[in-house]
């Protein structure tokens, strides 16, 4: 496996198709919000994040702008759910990793945010196609399902 600013150190494409789609799996989304200038250098500061912290699954899982900032939402895997209720080692190295998000990446706005919409996503997609060569779209992990005990009945 590679480590990249894309997907997280440690995390190949096939498994991280797989990110949020589990029901018993557990991900934190943060988004990041750099200057529309300042973008790359936020993308860079991530990787170097990622190096410090090559234990922790991550993938950008959505990508928007507006006038002023774009907003590049990371999706963190904590890891299966009764694993992060009990604090496991890979929960408390991505709770490590989210705080460092914080800290490190403070120039860049970071705020906990929603799974990311379908347009986001697609537009993530893209930017991973074109940042990680022999990339697929299928990098950005889907929305996760609810289950039942979730639905709401009217």
């Amino acid at each position: 496996m590679q480590q990249n600013a894309v997907t997280g150190s440690g995390i190949d494409a096939a498994s991280t198709a797989g990110l949020g789609t589990e029901s018993d799996t557990v991900v934190v989304h943060v988004q990041l919000r750099p200057r529309r200038g300042s973008t790359r250098r936020c993308l860079a500061a991530l990787a170097d994040l990622a190096g410090e912290h090559p234990e922790v699954s991550f993938a950008v899982t959505g990508l928007s702008k507006d006038d002023r900032v774009v907003r590049v939402t990371v999706g963190v895997e904590l890891g299966p759910r009764d694993a992060v209720a009990r604090f496991s080692p890979q929960a408390q190295a991505a709770y490590a990793f989210v705080s460092a998000v914080f800290t490190s990446l403070y120039d860049h706005m970071p705020v906990y945010a929603v799974e990311p919409s379908g347009a986001e996503r697609t537009a993530a997609a893209d930017l991973m196609t074109r940042l990680v060569p022999g990339s697929a779209g299928d990098v950005v992990p889907a929305p996760r399902q609810p289950s039942p005990a979730e639905h709401v009945l009217a």
